[in-house]
């Protein structure tokens, strides 16, 4: 598998932000996914005070969560943090991880933002796209939107919403913990990214996925806050 050059890499902010504009209309936000065998988790940390940008991207089998594979990458750090374009920072080291898998996953699940973002591209948007796989976003903490707090039980949930449009889910993953925020990223519906990261977090606030990706991408490293992606 390889992916797809949908535009530079080496562009100033400005760019960037009609760069995602224009792919925020390729996203498809519904399911279109094979049978789920194997979650791609993927994270990112920084080395050298951030001039080196350390992306891992691991492999667990579905639905029994099994370490299956890990690849980490690592690039010199081009793009500036600018909030709402991690992405942009971020996805050459990750595309570096994923093209040393074995195998790639049938799902990613993404540290950070799908559509629950200004621009409707968040790094799991912009990532399933480039990759063409179906992804989700589930980041910590919210981007944009607004929100009623959902219930305390795992599995309660509520709109995340910008405007008059649904961008995403505030999600209780575990009982009595902050829910999280889960969103479309692309080629899955807002109802199967619900399901999917429940069952990838049988015991945790966070899925499997994220827990074992941040543990190879904070190794040696400085980990990137994923609020504002």
């Amino acid at each position: 598998m390889s992916v797809r050059q949908l535009h530079p890499w080496d562009v100033t902010p400005a760019q960037a932000i009609e760069i995602q504009k224009a792919l925020a209309a390729r996203v498809v936000r519904e399911d279109d996914l094979p049978p789920i065998n194997r979650l791609g988790g993927v994270d990112v940390g920084f080395e050298d005070g951030g001039r080196t940008t350390r992306a891992a991207v691991v492999v667990l089998g579905f639905p029994g969560l099994e370490h299956l594979e890990v690849a980490v990458a690592r690039r010199a750090t081009r793009f500036p943090y600018v909030p709402g374009l991690l992405s942009f920072r971020e996805l050459p080291a990750v595309l570096d991880a994923l093209a040393r898998l074995a195998t790639w996953p049938d799902l990613l699940l993404c540290d950070g933002q799908g559509i629950a973002h200004p621009r409707r591209l968040g790094i799991a948007s912009h990532l399933g796209l480039i990759a063409d796989l179906p992804s989700i976003g589930v980041g910590k903490s919210r981007l944009t939107g607004r929100y009623r707090e959902p219930g305390p039980e795992k599995g309660c949930w509520t709109p995340l919403c910008d405007g008059d449009e649904t961008v995403g889910a505030v999600l209780r993953s575990r009982t009595g913990v902050k829910p999280l925020f889960v969103s479309i990223g692309h080629r899955v519906s807002l109802g199967t990214a619900i399901d999917v990261v429940l069952r990838a977090a049988p015991r945790y606030r966070l899925p499997e996925t994220t827990r074992w990706a941040d543990r190879v991408a904070s190794q040696r490293g400085r980990k990137k806050s994923t609020d504002h992606d």
